[in-house]
């Protein structure tokens, strides 16, 4: 069968971003977990990882959701990201995408503010003169910019276009309201087989899989909003 021809991709960026000095948040409708466990992450709430006593659990999107949040992670991982680096959360489905991408920014930037409160008070008690040795503890500044990952396929009620309306509306107002770059990653599919193309599992052909140029447009903005803040065009 011939490529659906709707299946698009991202362009090759103008320059190559640098995510390392970049924290980023995934928040994605509940699937299989874990999702990437690439390496363990500083709360393992985080990014459980199955065991004997807690196995995998499977869902009806898991074979969408599943390959997009693996390929936003590894083009973020490319672009030089750490992975302590990449929070991902579960919410029960799409609807609850706009919610907790709003609340985990304002938590990002709690992080931060009471970082910086600690690192104020405990200069007073160190010796200028030494430098301070190398950390590899994830960071807990502010999210660069978030990615929500979700998966609404068109049935026979008018469920999906109330969802899908609500979800797109209420993740543009939480980037406008905060500032912070959220890349839309919710699959609006009339077909099942549509969104597995579009994660690059199709059945009738593999397709593209978008969760990469999530990742890649997370960096870039989340790279360009900083030099945006900082005043420099």
């Amino acid at each position: 069968m011939a490529t659906d021809r709707t299946i698009k991709g991202l362009g090759a960026p103008p320059e190559k971003f640098d995510a390392s000095p970049l924290r980023f948040l995934i928040v994605h409708a509940r699937c299989v977990p874990p999702i990437f466990p690439l390496a363990p992450l500083a709360s393992p709430r985080l990014n459980p990882i199955p065991s004997p006593s807690r196995p995998a659990l499977h869902s009806w999107n898991a074979d969408v959701i599943s390959p997009l949040v693996d390929g936003a992670i590894e083009t973020m991982l490319k672009s030089g990201a750490k992975r302590e680096n990449i929070v991902v959360e579960t919410v029960p489905g799409s609807y609850e995408l706009p919610m907790a991408c709003s609340r985990l920014i304002a938590a990002s930037q709690i992080q931060a503010s009471a970082n910086a409160s600690d690192l104020m008070g405990a200069s007073a008690l160190l010796d200028p003169t030494t430098p301070a040795a190398p950390s590899s503890a994830p960071l807990t500044g502010p999210f660069a910019a978030a990615i929500a990952i979700g998966v609404l396929i068109k049935g026979s009620t008018q469920h999906f276009e109330y969802i899908s309306d609500a979800v797109t509306h209420g993740l543009m107002r939480v980037q406008l309201d905060t500032g912070v770059p959220v890349i839309y990653g919710v699959l609006n599919c009339n077909t099942d087989e549509q969104a597995l193309q579009r994660a690059g599992v199709g059945r009738e052909t593999k397709g593209h899989n978008h969760g990469e140029d999530w990742g890649a447009a997370a960096v870039e903005l989340g790279v360009k909003t900083q030099r945006w803040q900082s005043g420099s065009i």
